[in-house]
């Protein structure tokens, strides 16, 4: 059976399948629906290591991430994004991002596995879709925004929230940065391309840069445009890191998922 479910107001989409038996044509309405929906999510998937790493090079090359050792030797491309009861921060990517923004090319795609989760709509992540943000934009904004770059860090704000699993899979404490367009073209449609849990500046600043921030960053994540992501064992999600920001919510309990990047 292959069948693809839409969310409420196109947000997402199920996808209806067993990923270990796609054949090609499958692969591409696969493709075409993560550019129309944006993100999507397979339940009661059996992968393996080395299949959940097949099934992601259908859509490129599995990025490296800079922060955090890999699984294994075997596996160094997947990461562990891990919640432990004992944590006393908050959780791993709690706060509106997009993946590796501060790297000078950031991944297009991300992938996460589910291995562990604590009860259903206990530890979701949400989504915003970044088309729907731009598109409701007010005109005046858009053409301030238009000339201007965002400066991100792998320090900023949500570098907080991964400091459990640095200390014990940390690779680096050196600080990356870089700099984007905050208006991006993607499958010939415009997104905001801004992640607030990496933001530490415009290029070029300006005396409005406090204004513009508080507005922008409150546009980016209204509710109209978000969906959120309830997990179960065993499923998979995969999302376009340039049009959609994510965030893990708040959560006290144990969670294991297995990340793969896509440049």
């Amino acid at each position: 059976m292959f069948k693809i479910i839409p969310n409420n107001k196109e947000i997402g989409a199920e996808i209806v399948c067993d990923i270990r038996s796609l054949k090609k044509k499958e692969i591409k309405k696969i493709k075409l629906a993560l550019q129309r929906y944006g993100m999507l999510f397979f339940k009661k998937q059996s992968l393996t290591s080395k299949l959940y790493i097949k099934f992601a090079k259908n859509f490129g090359k599995i990025a490296s991430y800079p922060r955090l050792r890999g699984l294994s030797k075997k596996y160094p491309k997947i990461t562990v994004v891990q919640r432990k009861a004992s944590d006393k921060g908050p959780s791993f990517g709690e706060q509106f991002h997009t993946d590796s923004i501060y790297t000078k090319k950031p991944p297009k795609f991300t992938m996460l596995l589910s291995k562990l989760v604590p009860k259903k709509g206990k530890a979701n992540t949400e989504f915003c879709s970044q088309y729907l943000s731009y598109k409701y934009l007010p005109k005046k904004i858009k053409k301030k925004l238009n000339n201007l770059k965002g400066v991100y860090s792998s320090k900023g704000p949500i570098s907080v929230t991964t400091i459990e699993r640095e200390k014990e899979k940390g690779k680096t404490n050196k600080e990356l940065k870089s700099k984007h367009k905050i208006i991006k073209k993607i499958n010939n449609k415009f997104a905001i391309y801004c992640s607030p849990g990496h933001f530490v500046g415009f290029d070029p600043s300006s005396t409005e840069e406090i204004k513009l921030k508080k507005y922008l960053f409150n546009h980016q994540i209204k509710k109209n445009f978000q969906y959120s992501l309830e997990w179960n064992k065993n499923q998979l999600a995969i999302w376009d890191n340039r049009s959609m920001l994510h965030q893990a919510t708040r959560f006290k309990g144990n969670r294991i998922m297995h990340r793969i990047t896509i440049q």
